[in-house]
């Protein structure tokens, strides 16, 4: 299985759990010319009437400042692994598989397949373990 495996940096910001919050945030990212890759949004139970938006990537200055004005935070406490290849029947099962048996212990996951390939992100609890999580994954290709 060929993959492709990368280190991500997410940002993160809190976003009120009303109609249109969510869809301020993300346009204001995309007028500054932000093409996201990956934005995952859910309610935050442990805050009622708050959520959180996570998403990557964010480049150059322009669109640092517009997530910083929109109350984004670069998530260093978060580590992400995106990982990408061909669409293989059970490829999640083999991903998750082989990290298990290493040991890792997934704080998440998020995967999609569109066509012939699919994405996921991995997320982790500290930045040894997506460092192990690269060297695992590569040895899978």
């Amino acid at each position: 299985m060929k993959l492709d495996v990368t280190r991500t940096q997410v940002w993160a910001a809190g976003v009120k759990d009303e109609p249109g919050a969510l869809a301020e945030k993300l346009e204001a990212l995309h007028q500054a010319g932000a093409n996201l890759e990956y934005a995952l949004a859910r309610r935050a139970p442990e805050e009622p009437g708050q959520g959180v938006v996570v998403v990557t990537p964010l480049k150059g200055a322009a669109q640092l400042r517009a997530a910083r004005a929109m109350g984004f935070v670069r998530g260093d406490d978060l580590y992400f692994v995106r990982v990408a290849g061909a669409e293989t029947p059970g490829a999640a099962a083999v991903i998750t598989a082989a990290l298990a048996k290493s040991g890792v212990n997934l704080r998440g996951l998020s995967a999609t397949s569109i066509g012939k390939r699919f994405v996921a992100h991995l997320a982790l609890d500290s930045a040894a373990d997506a460092t192990k999580t690269i060297r695992i994954l590569k040895k899978l290709t």
